[in-house]
């Protein structure tokens, strides 16, 4: 084979071009890459030797278009860089690679007329399954997905669409169990700490913990001074602490929240923590373990949660619609104190 053979086209070789490189037909070169496919040993040599020559690679999105299992599969979310949604799209990306589909991640951060224009490549790469991730997502881009027949799983965005399928917390016990623990540790002025950009995660967090405390005839004070940030828990200390009777027991709808929160009011109020304040968070992100922190929160399964949607992606059954429920653990640190009854909580 002549060195003159190299591929000088910057793009991507066809099979085309190694058939006429090999001196062999195209369905040889066809057979040649099919496992399983009769091919004799010359002509296998001939091809593969023209595929290196060629830097030639099997479009295995084209070949799979009619295949279910082959087809991509695409994931919307925004606010991707936060802790909790790198976590939560490390999980399952993982679990799809191992199960051999492709993976389109669209960012909603850049705005629907770009991810409306995202989706689109998608459904002419016959993707035929989205997994929305809690957050951005605006209902508009799921409906989309929706009417153009791709299976739709919400990951924390409950009870939105009737046919999308849900994998969510079970917010109603979690939400009980944080007002409880506050209680217990003998707080008496509460205050949710939440954000303004209002996803259903975080609103679904606030609604289910002011239930729970009109439940028990409990005031609470809620305030959205900003994004789901560090700094939007500075700012709600620095409201919340300035108040003629400040709260002592604090429940933050994120643990980037709540750590903003532990850092202005140990040093700019001076307060102790857990003994003056107690404060619980929500995700168990990496932040919430360290030592200047220690922070009490709710440790979503990110990893049962992910292959509970990559399993109804992978195994669809017909009657698949409707919610699966998951239980988020309290992990109990530094920032809560112990229960002032005999009965502790756990």
């Amino acid at each position: 084979m002549s060195n003159n053979a190299q591929n000088n086209n910057p793009g991507f070789a066809s099979a085309s071009e190694v058939a006429r490189l090999a001196g062999v037909s195209r369905s040889a070169v066809s057979r040649t890459f099919t496992p399983g496919r009769s091919v004799s040993a010359e002509t296998r040599r001939k091809v593969l030797a023209a595929a290196e020559a060629l830097n030639y690679h099997v479009n295995h999105l084209a070949r799979g278009l009619s295949k279910e299992a082959s087809r991509p599969v695409c994931i919307l979310g925004g606010n991707l860089s936060s802790p909790y949604q790198s976590r939560l799209l490390e999980h399952l990306t993982r679990r799809l690679h191992k199960a051999g589909r492709a993976v389109m991640v669209i960012n909603t951060d850049d705005g629907e007329a770009n991810v409306r224009a995202a989706l689109q490549q998608t459904l002419n790469y016959r993707s035929t399954a989205t997994i929305v991730l809690s957050g951005k997502p605006p209902a508009s881009l799921i409906e989309q997905c929706l009417q153009s027949g791709q299976q739709v799983i919400l990951i924390n965005r409950q009870g939105e669409f009737p046919n999308a399928e849900n994998i969510d917390i079970d917010y109603s016990a979690t939400m009980n169990a944080a007002f409880d623990h506050l209680i217990a540790a003998g707080c008496r002025n509460l205050a949710i700490v939440s954000s303004a950009a209002r996803s259903p995660s975080m609103v679904i967090r606030e609604t289910r913990f002011l239930a729970a405390a009109a439940a028990a005839n409990t005031d609470v004070a809620l305030i959205r001074p900003g994004s789901a940030s560090y700094q939007t828990g500075v700012l709600a200390a620095r409201e919340l602490l300035n108040q003629n009777t400040p709260p002592d027991g604090i429940f933050c709808v994120t643990d980037l929240i709540a750590c903003g929160f532990i850092d202005a009011a140990r040093y700019e109020f001076g307060l102790r923590i857990p003994q003056d304040l107690c404060v619980i968070g929500f995700d168990d992100i990496e932040q919430a373990s360290w030592l200047g922190y220690q922070l009490t929160t709710f440790s979503q399964p990110l990893a049962e949660m992910a292959e509970a949607a990559c399993e109804r992606l992978l195994s669809p059954c017909a009657d698949a619609a409707g919610s699966q429920l998951f239980d988020a653990r309290l992990v109990r640190r530094g920032t809560l104190r112990p229960a002032v009854n005999t009965k502790e909580m756990v």
